[in-house]
């Protein structure tokens, strides 16, 4: 039976918690390329299968930096900035992206996990001290990744109040105005300013240290570049992963049978982390459009030359071309790739960092507090909005005193 839409489709589709719309799975079958209207800029296709998401996020012909030439499809007011790493394209993309792949390479990352296990570890004291409940979200999950990013970056932690608010500023929808959104965006880069001045007399080991030398010393990116990637790193060094051990965890809560082979057996857990990577929608929708720099064949659609396409990750992550039974969460699931991350050559930058603060929140959470549980009930969960990412505001939990 083929799906039944308008010409062009209001995007995203709506969907509560971290459920998916259903059309997702008819346009798979019936429609993989579809037209649709984000809450701005032009109108877009929206790829939904697998194959044809990193076709797109994969193949040279989409450029990110089109779409600065364009009225881009967003789901904010604002466009992403020029200088931003998201975008660019290649070779401009290539060298920004080196300066700061050396201090999230697998290599790198893995040394420091005994420091994020510590942080973790010095959470958990924290919240046993208080009893038995508390929020996950402000209590462990913001926390432990601010911590992380702070101490990478060479952003004092005393500053972290500030951060959320920062980052809830790039990442609105509807919570903020375009105006009250502008203020924030402008106050984090002022900050991020003073912070390369600072380093600037004072030199430091640190990854902002050694950005504000490549800048000073080789010239290697322009000042704006230079603040803008920092802003880039610190919001997206924490808010995402922040919001993924509470969607971790909430997913865990309502599959008690998978929460249960997971106490069973700690040792599934980096593999549960990229099953719930593939299994959690984390975006309300999807951005970042690419733009066909000449006519190109996308699931049997011409795109033609100047047309947007967005990708929707969540929904390539459903396949049912490719993962069995997408829509069921199996933590032994060992099938192809998931796209949590992207494809391609934005693929995420600290995903090596967010995989292993991923596996040590979960190993913490599930080895210090016995029975843990919602606090009265899953009702009880106060959920995110007006924000990109889906993802609980506030979720109390409780748990058996050890």
């Amino acid at each position: 039976m083929p799906v039944t839409q308008p010409a062009t489709a209001t995007y995203p589709f709506t969907a509560e918690k971290l459920d998916l719309s259903p059309l997702y799975s008819a346009l798979r079958r019936e429609q993989p390329l579809s037209r649709v209207q984000l809450p701005y800029g032009e109108p877009a296709w929206l790829a939904t299968r697998y194959a044809d998401a990193r076709f797109v996020l994969g193949d040279p012909r989409f450029s990110r930096n089109e779409s600065l030439r364009h009225d881009e499809p967003r789901m904010r007011s604002f466009p992403t900035p020029p200088d931003a790493l998201m975008i660019m394209d290649p070779p401009e993309h290539s060298r920004l992206r080196r300066l700061a792949a050396k201090a999230f390479t697998v290599k790198r990352v893995e040394e420091w996990r005994p420091r994020i296990e510590r942080i973790a570890a010095e959470l958990a004291d924290g919240m046993l001290a208080k009893g038995n409940t508390a929020d996950l979200v402000t209590d462990f999950a913001t926390p432990l990744p601010v911590s992380v990013i702070s101490t990478l970056l060479g952003v004092p932690f005393e500053d972290r109040g500030d951060f959320h608010v920062w980052t809830e500023a790039f990442i609105s929808t509807t919570k903020y105005t375009p105006e009250e959104a502008a203020k924030h965006r402008a106050a984090l880069t002022r900050y991020m300013a003073c912070l390369i001045a600072e380093h600037r007399e004072t030199p430091r080991n640190d990854l902002i240290g050694d950005l504000v030398a490549a800048r000073d010393e080789d010239d290697r990116l322009s000042e704006g570049e230079l603040q803008t990637m920092l802003s880039g790193l610190l919001v997206g060094g924490f808010e995402t992963t922040a919001t993924q051990i509470t969607n971790f965890l909430y997913v865990l809560l309502t599959h008690p049978e998978e929460l249960a082979a997971l106490r069973a057996d700690l040792d599934l857990i980096p593999q549960a982390v990229e099953e719930l990577l593939r299994f959690v929608p984390m975006t309300v929708g999807t951005a970042f459009a690419r733009y066909a720099m000449e006519d190109v064949e996308v699931g049997g659609v011409t795109v033609r030359a100047g047309e947007p396409v967005v990708v929707a990750l969540h929904s390539a992550n459903r396949d049912e071309s490719v993962f069995t039974c997408p829509h069921q969460l199996d933590l032994e699931r060992r099938e192809a790739a998931h796209l949590g991350f992207g494809h391609g050559a934005h693929h995420c930058l600290g995903s090596p960092l967010a995989r292993v603060e991923l596996q040590v929140a979960l190993r913490t959470l599930l080895t210090s507090f016995p029975n843990l549980r919602f606090q009265e009930s899953e009702a009880d969960v106060v959920w995110k909005s007006g924000v990109l990412t889906r993802g609980p505001e506030r979720l109390p939990v409780t748990w058996d005193q050890p």
